[in-house]
């Protein structure tokens, strides 16, 4: 059996790449040079190079790291001219490549625009390399080749890189006594799609449950935060995709650790994933990084002493009677307001023309618009309008905890989120105060208010009012 797979690894064609590009992502960059290295599982069998011209401007920093200028791509073929003869020594071939997530998207998105659809399997030396010859500081391609004493020349050029590659290959399927590298070319393997730095045993490691995971950069210093219904499925979705994007590459080159935090629910997952973002800013994440654009419904008596809402953003000096998080959402409640409260929707600025009230029209303004009702009757129904909205209710959201013995609790006191966590599954929940006591506190943030209360109005027989 052992000569049987041997004899496959063989007969398996390679074809080592390597390609210098004008950026770190495809989708928004181009090639300026590919390399092709043809390997018949023993020996290279065949080769090809060439400078591209990519018809867009070559940084800088990236003509002091290659040392290929505007001047050298010009007259260049592009790559639509060598797709054809690119593809063909690809396709059908395993694609290999130091890091092969980086230069795969490239090649592959550039072989599409061209009419082209390369479909083939991936091997990645840096993950090879850290599995078959473990132990080294550093697994760059000039590193390692320097701990190997494989010859590296015309370091960070196509043909150079890539002929080195192709020796660092050699030598690893000489010690690939486990066959390792057709282990990773099975239809299951993850070792082709994971970051090139991260252990596929982290990877296993990861829960089918709902929770919080982080990345790491090569110091542990988390560098995206993310939260999932199933920790497992949505890291793999990470990786497993097409996506040509800058986030997708960030991941790739600067994740080298794995871990998570398991929840009972998704929306703990949730809100633990907002704390953690506030908590640690990592690099990657951006959404919930900016600055909150707060909205509020404010309060005050015009010239003729009728009492006027309108929606506005936070005021510092001024205290909103209600806060929330997206303009649509403060409409949609002072529209509610309007309706239950009878109240004028040209008083609360909703409606703005100068045309009749619709409020009128509809029955439901009582003529305060027009002076028709005193400003004393109309006042009260603003202020109990406003009574309302600052009811600050005190609940808990109990659901299923980790395991069956556990139940699991959001806490919420005078409509503010303090706490969550886990309790045990035969306590029963009347002291809040108690009930304080075990749960581990957390920072309120106006998404986790939102989230929260949402939550809790869409599920109500999840909720326990105190």
């Amino acid at each position: 059996m052992e000569n049987t797979i041997l004899a496959v690894a063989f007969f398996t064609m390679y074809a080592i790449v390597d390609i210098e590009t004008t950026g770190s992502y495809a989708s928004g960059n181009g090639i300026t040079e590919i390399a092709i290295m043809l390997h018949d599982g023993q020996q290279v069998t065949g080769q090809f190079q060439s400078l591209v011209n990519p018809h867009q401007h070559i940084p800088r920093y990236i003509t002091a790291l290659t040392g290929i200028t505007n001047e050298m791509v010009e007259a260049a073929p592009s790559f639509a001219d060598i797709a054809e003869q690119v593809y063909q020594l690809l396709d059908g071939r395993v694609f290999v490549a130091h890091s092969v997530n980086f230069d795969y998207p490239f090649v592959k998105g550039q072989l599409s625009k061209c009419g082209y659809e390369l479909q083939v399997k991936k091997l990645c030396t840096v993950r090879l390399s850290r599995k078959l010859a473990p132990g080294f500081p550093s697994y760059s391609l000039g590193n390692l080749c320097h701990s190997l004493g494989i010859p590296l020349e015309d370091r960070h050029r196509a043909a150079g890189d890539a002929a080195a590659t192709a020796r660092l290959f050699s030598y690893l399927l000489q010690r690939d006594e486990e066959k390792f590298i057709l282990k990773s070319l099975q239809r299951n393997s993850k070792e082709t799609i994971l970051p090139p730095h991260v252990p596929k045993e982290q990877f296993d490691q990861l829960p089918y449950t709902p929770g919080v995971y982080y990345f790491h950069d090569d110091k542990g210093k988390v560098i995206y935060v993310g939260k999932a219904r199933n920790i497992r499925y949505r890291v793999n979705s990470h990786f497993s995709n097409n996506s040509q994007s800058r986030q997708k590459q960030n991941f790739l080159r600067h994740t080298h650790q794995i871990s998570y935090q398991p929840c009972a629910t998704e929306l703990m997952a949730q809100i633990l994933e907002s704390t953690e973002i506030k908590k640690r800013w990592p690099i990657y994440n951006y959404s919930q990084k900016r600055q909150e654009q707060l909205y509020g419904i404010f309060a005050y008596e015009d010239r003729n002493g009728y009492q006027r809402l309108i929606i506005e953003k936070n005021k510092a000096r001024l205290e909103a009677v209600h806060t929330f998080h997206y303009l649509t959402e403060g409409h949609t409640l002072l529209r509610r307001l309007i309706q239950e409260y009878r109240l004028c929707p040209k008083l609360c600025f909703i409606q703005t023309s100068n045309d009749r009230c619709v409020g009128l029209e509809d029955g439901y303004c009582d003529g305060a618009c027009e002076h028709e009702e005193d400003a004393y009757t109309y006042n009260e129904r603003v202020r109990a309008a406003m009574r309302s909205v600052q009811e600050r209710p005190s609940f808990v959201i109990v659901e299923e905890g980790r395991q069956p013995q556990e139940q699991s609790c959001i806490l919420v006191w005078k409509g503010e989120f303090v706490a969550m966590g886990y309790i045990a599954s035969d306590i029963q929940i009347s002291d809040i105060d108690q009930l304080r006591d075990m749960l581990t506190p957390y920072k309120e943030n106006l998404f986790i208010r939102n989230l929260v209360h949402s939550y809790a109005d869409k599920y109500p027989q999840r909720v326990r009012k105190f």
